[in-house]
């Protein structure tokens, strides 16, 4: 997910967002240690969007980033 898609994004649809990424994190690590993961490359990948989607909803929290739903 690229990040000027993660900006868009209202506050609630955020956090939906992270609980399924975070879910599939988990998925990977457990077909990872079963040594059947085919693609190892999207654990890392699967990290990063954590992490732009957690900072994003960081600034909502703190202000920094106003929700489309206050803004119109």
């Amino acid at each position: 997910m690229k990040n000027e898609e993660i900006k868009q994004l209202p506050l609630a649809e955020l956090k939906i967002k992270l609980q399924d990424t975070e879910e599939e994190l988990g998925n990977l690590r457990f077909q990872l240690a079963l040594r059947q993961l085919d693609n190892p490359l999207r654990v890392r990948l699967l990290r990063r969007d954590i992490a732009r989607l957690k900072t994003v909803i960081r600034e909502h929290e703190l202000g920094i980033r106003k929700s489309k739903a206050a803004q119109g």
